[in-house]
């Protein structure tokens, strides 16, 4: 496996990354970048004539469940359950403040 990239291109890469290297990890990542770019040329050389491009390897299918009713919890059980509870609803201390 020939280098496609080196020392210096992986040193700007980190540089623009804002990632602080030490040269054991420049080296390896000079190898796994060249290995990367290898993979890229091989897809690139694939003739890819008749080939429709599309954005997922294999079809979606909707697998959303029908919206149906079902038997839920009581609400006025469930609320009796709560800390503090207002208008059929649980009661929570605000988030956000008004400024006078």
């Amino acid at each position: 496996m020939g280098e496609r990239i080196s020392r210096e291109q992986v040193l700007h890469v980190a540089k623009l990354a804002r990632l602080a290297v030490t040269d054991e990890e420049v080296d390896r990542l000079t190898v796994q970048l060249a290995a990367v770019l290898e993979h890229a040329a091989d897809v690139s050389a694939l003739d890819t004539t008749g080939v429709a491009p599309t954005n997922h390897p294999v079809p979606l299918l909707n697998v959303l469940r029908e919206d149906t009713v079902v038997p839920s919890l009581d609400q006025d059980e469930v609320l009796a359950q709560a800390p503090a509870a207002e208008d059929g609803r649980f009661k929570v201390p605000p988030i956000l403040t008004v400024e006078p």
